[in-house]
C-alpha cells in the first residue's frame, strides 16, 4: 500500500497554520513554523493560492486562509447544530454581562441572526432573530468579513452605505477595520448601523479553527462603552470566554 504523499502532509500542515493565528503570516513565517525550505513553502502556498485555498495579501505578502477553503469548512456545520451549542453558553453571557446577545452567520451578502438573548432587566426589547444585519456596519458583519466567512457582494464599489455619519463608508476605511479585527481578535461598531447604540463581536471557530460564526453583545452606547467612546474591557473579556467555550464544542482547538 501506498504511504501518505508528503506535498499533501505539508499542504495541510500549511493550511493548519493558517487556521490556527489570528492575523496574516509571511512566507518566512512559514516556513519558520514548520522546518521548510523556503522555496518548498512557496511552491505550496502558490497552488494553494491557485484553487482559493489561501489568498496573499499585495499590500503585505503575507498569507491567510481563502475564501475557497473557508466555505468549506462553514458548509459542513448546520445552523441549526451552532445555535444549539451556543444557546447555554449566550444565556450565560446576557447574564454575566447584563447585554443583549445575538448569534449571527452569513447569508447572501448579510449577516443573519439566528439567536437572541435579550437584556436580563425590564426594559421592552425586540425580538432580532431572522434579521439580517449589513456586515460592515455590524460588529457580527466585521467579525465574518475579517476572517473570510463572508464578502462583501462583488457589485461593491468603493463606497458604502451610510447608516449614521459614523458608518465606514469606505472599502478602504473596512479593510483598515478588519485588519486591526484580526490583530484584536474581536470587532466593535459604536453608532455605525443605529445612532446611541454599540455592540461588540468575537469569532467562534469550527473544526480546524475555522471561523463560521460571530457571537456578540449589543446595547445602548453607554453601557457597551466607557467614557472615552471605547468598548468596555470587562465585556471584551467575558465575551471572548464565551466565543470560545462555543468554539470548543464544536469541535475547535485552543485558539
Amino acid at each position: 500500500m501506498a504511504g501518505p504523499v508528503q506535498s499533501i502532509e505539508r499542504a495541510a500542515a500549511i493550511l493548519r497554520l493558517l487556521a490556527a493565528g489570528p492575523r496574516r503570516l509571511g512566507l518566512g513565517e512559514v516556513a519558520a513554523s514548520l522546518g521548510l525550505a523556503k522555496g518548498t513553502a512557496y511552491g505550496i502556498l502558490r497552488t494553494l493560492q491557485h484553487v482559493d485555498f489561501v489568498e496573499r495579501d499585495t499590500a503585505t505578502g503575507k498569507y491567510q486562509l481563502g475564501a475557497a477553503l473557508l466555505h468549506l469548512g462553514t458548509s459542513y456545520l448546520d445552523v441549526n447544530e451552532l445555535r444549539s451549542r451556543s444557546i447555554n453558553w449566550a444565556d450565560a453571557l446576557a447574564a454575566r454581562s447584563g447585554e443583549a446577545v445575538r448569534l449571527g452567520t452569513p447569508l447572501e451578502g448579510r449577516v443573519l441572526v439566528i439567536h437572541h438573548v435579550f437584556r436580563p432587566d425590564d426594559t421592552l426589547q425586540t425580538l432580532d432573530v431572522g434579521a439580517l444585519l449589513p456586515l460592515h456596519a455590524s460588529s457580527l458583519g466585521k467579525v465574518l468579513l475579517a476572517y473570510g466567512t463572508a464578502a462583501l457582494e462583488p457589485a461593491t464599489g468603493p463606497e458604502l452605505e451610510a447608516y449614521t455619519r459614523h458608518t465606514l463608508a469606505t472599502v478602504e476605511q473596512l479593510d483598515r477595520a478588519l485588519a486591526e479585527v484580526r490583530d484584536l481578535g474581536w470587532a466593535a461598531e459604536i453608532q455605525e448601523m443605529s445612532m446611541g447604540e454599540a455592540g461588540v463581536a468575537a469569532p467562534i471557530r469550527g473544526h480546524g479553527g475555522l471561523v463560521v460564526g460571530a457571537i456578540g453583545l449589543s446595547g445602548p452606547v453607554e453601557r457597551i462603552c466607557d467614557s472615552q467612546g471605547h468598548p468596555r474591557p470587562s465585556l471584551i473579556t467575558l465575551l471572548r470566554e464565551a466565543a470560545r467555550a462555543v468554539s470548543r464544542e464544536l469541535g475547535a482547538g485552543r485558539w
